[in-house]
This record gives structure tokens, C-alpha cells and sequence, in this order.
């Protein structure tokens, strides 16, 4: 696809998704900005179902306000409260780490978030932006496909596109590109097998990397 065509892309896609569940990351957002809520939520997210990841994060909020309450639990306790999110035991760990990395707060600023146990790029990106308000672009495995599919980017991982993009994708879109191209990479553009033949920007894409689809 031509770079000039990304906005006539993101439009369409935007319209597709809004008949299906949005990720759960972003039904957070849309409920709160506190960073601290937006942070747990996330961290907990990482390859889990939204539903299970959505109880989980009620279930820890029912219990947790702020930082400092995780030292009133145990790693077993959290394990209990999040189950059955995916790595459970890690992702407890991690949290029991909270107090001693948000002592002043939530960071606002990405390369201060990455040093915090079990928080990558996504997860950072997604902090600033909502939270914060300032620029970020959410990139995981989604993302990455589908903009390399299309043709808009050509790289290897979704750090790097996570840096081209931050170099020629117009900001108006960075805060729901992850939310647009997630929701249709679970739902229409699937890793393997994508709905090619029903697709409403079939014609501005490149089909990069597609042997196979529907």
C-alpha cells in the first residue's frame, strides 16, 4: 500500500471493529485514566483472554488502591486473586515488586517504565498515552502483522515498527491504532488463514506473507 493510503485504511478498519469487543486494555482505558489501575492491568493482560484478565484486574481493585497495599499481601495471595490469568505466578511476582518501583508514582516517561519487572514496550507505551496523555504507540504481535501485510511497514519485529512507525505513522492515530488493528487481527485478519475474501482494504493490501486465506 502507498503511505498516503494509510488513512483511508485506518478509517475503514476503525468502522469494521466497532461491531466487535474491543481489547481489554482499551475497555480499561475508556473506564479510567489512573495510571496505576492502567499499569496492573496491562501487566496482567499479557497473553491472557480479555474476560479473564478483565475479572482479574475487579478482583485485585476490589482489594488494592495504591502500590503500597501489595505489601499487605502475599505472592501466594495475589497468585489466588488473579488466577487464572496466564503465568499467574510471574505476574504475582512482579506485582509483589510494585511498591519498591512506584515509590513516587507511576512513571510518566517510557524508558523509566521499561525498568520495571514484567512492563514491556506495549505496556509502557499504553501507560503514557492514557494515563498521561502523552505520545505512545501500543505495538504486539497484531500490529506488527497486519501493518507488514498491508505493506506499510517492512520490519522484523514490533519493536522495530513500533520505531518506524513512530517516524512516518501521523500521531492523530497512534492512540487507537493498537485498539483498531488488534480487535481486527482477532477477529478478520487471523495469523494464519485471514479473511481475505471479505476484507473491506483488501484492495490497498499487499498480502505480504499470506499463503493461504479464506
Amino acid at each position: 500500500m502507498k503511505d498516503s493510503e494509510i488513512g483511508k485504511v485506518y478509517n475503514i478498519l476503525r468502522k469494521e471493529t466497532l461491531k466487535y469487543d474491543s481489547p481489554v486494555a482499551e475497555v480499561i482505558e475508556v473506564r479510567t485514566n489512573d495510571a496505576f489501575k492502567v499499569l496492573v492491568s496491562a501487566m496482567l493482560s499479557t497473553q491472557t483472554r480479555d474476560e479473564i484478565t478483565m475479572q482479574a484486574s475487579m478482583n485485585l481493585f476490589k482489594k488494592l488502591k495504591k502500590p503500597k497495599d501489595f505489601d499487605n499481601f502475599s505472592q501466594k495471595q495475589l497468585e489466588s486473586l488473579i488466577y487464572p490469568v496466564s503465568f499467574y505466578r510471574n505476574k504475582a511476582r512482579f506485582l509483589k515488586q510494585l511498591p519498591k518501583y512506584l515509590a513516587n508514582g507511576v512513571p510518566d516517561e517510557i524508558n523509566e517504565l521499561l525498568k520495571i519487572p514484567g512492563v514491556g514496550r506495549k505496556i509502557a507505551n499504553l501507560v503514557v498515552s492514557v494515563a498521561f496523555d502523552k505520545d505512545g504507540i501500543c505495538v504486539d504481535t497484531h500490529v506488527h502483522r497486519i501493518l507488514n501485510r498491508l505493506g506499510y511497514v517492512k520490519t522484523k519485529n514490533p519493536k522495530e515498527t513500533e520505531m518506524v512507525l513512530r517516524q512516518k505513522l501521523p500521531k492523530k492515530y497512534w492512540g487507537e491504532i493498537n485498539a483498531v488493528l488488534v480487535t481486527y487481527g482477532q477477529n478478520h485478519c487471523k495469523p494464519i488463514s485471514p479473511y481475505c475474501s471479505t476484507c473491506k482494504v483488501f484492495k490497498y493490501c499487499e498480502r505480504k506473507g499470506v499463503n493461504k486465506s479464506r
